[in-house]
């Protein structure tokens, strides 16, 4: 199994109140780059802060960089639009970090991104592959794809409260802005990234279709946007559906059932049992924050079909936590 983690970034961000992937607004833009390089190196090596919430909820890069430590494997980084440098050895999709949704085409070389890592999907060595990603916003550009393809509208979010109102908001803004009714891109996977997604979905999506296309096995690690995502690769018509690993802390906030079953997807929902520590990174989780994200749900199935137990991993995370921030 290789671990592919897909980044990028995307101005949507910006909004207020929209994610909670960053101490401030100026913080998170420089979150994907510190996930790549806490996912490769076990900690940042350039001068990207470690990425908290404004409570000091540790990244998700923790829980998937302590997988990787217990279990082995390895990994790659997807450049998607990054909009600070990464230490860490990246392959570039394509083009700048996506737009605003509210602008009409906030990601107007979706197309390039996906062929480009459809292409490198295709020529995976690999017999399966776990697909992750680090977007701050990302959600409620997941959520403006989903209406635009006419799909059922779930979102998570990073936030205990999740701000369901403000993005619903601002799907509705971006969906003026473009243009466009609901479902009106449910033929044209590519135009709804290109008017109300972000590059990384587009970056995600063009890599699971060639994976399909070559008989890898796919598994997209993630919550909403993953589900997003699958969307996307589902107008492609592979003969195998990718399957879906999220968390249970995803699962308690959205229902996930019915979009998985009219997606057709296999689902996987791991509790990485955080309620028995009340070590500071874990116990954010445990309140409602984070939930997913840089593969977490994929990297926590992984462990938990190696067999071994959940506490052992928590001692993993602590170590990973203290690195970082001790």
């Amino acid at each position: 199994m290789r671990f592919v983690l897909v980044a990028g970034t995307t101005e949507t961000a910006g909004i207020e109140g929209i994610s909670a992937a960053g101490a401030t607004r100026a913080a998170m833009v420089h979150t994907p780059s510190a996930d790549a390089e806490i996912l490769v190196y076990g900690a940042p090596v350039s001068s990207s802060p470690v990425p908290v919430s404004p409570t000091g909820c540790p990244t998700p890069a923790v829980i998937t960089r302590a997988v990787r430590e217990a279990i082995g494997f390895p990994v790659a980084v997807l450049d998607a639009g990054i909009a600070r440098p990464t230490a860490a050895p990246t392959v570039a999709l394509a083009g700048p970090p996506g737009g605003d949704i509210r602008d009409p085409v906030p990601v107007p070389n979706a197309a390039e991104v996906f062929e480009t890592a459809r292409a490198l999907g295709e020529g995976l060595p690999d017999d399966r592959i776990v697909i992750g990603e680090t977007i701050p916003g990302g959600t409620t550009t997941a959520l403006g794809t989903l209406a635009a393809l006419g799909e059922r509208e779930v979102v998570s979010s990073s936030l205990p409260e999740n701000p369901v109102a403000l993005k619903r908001e601002v799907v509705a803004e971006g969906l003026a802005a473009s243009g466009l009714e609901r479902g009106e891109r449910a033929d044209d996977p590519i135009g709804a990234v290109e008017r109300m997604g972000d590059p990384v979905l587009a970056g995600v999506a063009g890599l699971a279709v060639g994976a399909l296309e070559s008989g890898t096995v796919v598994t997209l690690g993630g919550g909403t946007q993953m589900l997003a995502a699958a969307a996307l690769v589902r107008r492609f018509e592979p003969e195998t559906p990718p399957s879906l690993a999220t968390t249970s802390f995803v699962a308690a906030d959205v229902d996930l059932e019915p979009p998985v079953e009219s997606l057709g997807l296999p689902l996987s929902v791991t509790d990485p049992e955080f309620a028995a520590t009340s070590h500071e990174s874990m116990a954010r989780y445990v309140a409602g924050e984070a939930k997913e994200g840089v593969g977490m749900g994929g990297a926590l199935a992984e462990y938990a079909d190696s067999g071994d137990p959940f506490p052992e991993l928590h001692d993993w995370i602590v170590t990973v936590y203290d690195r970082l921030f001790r």
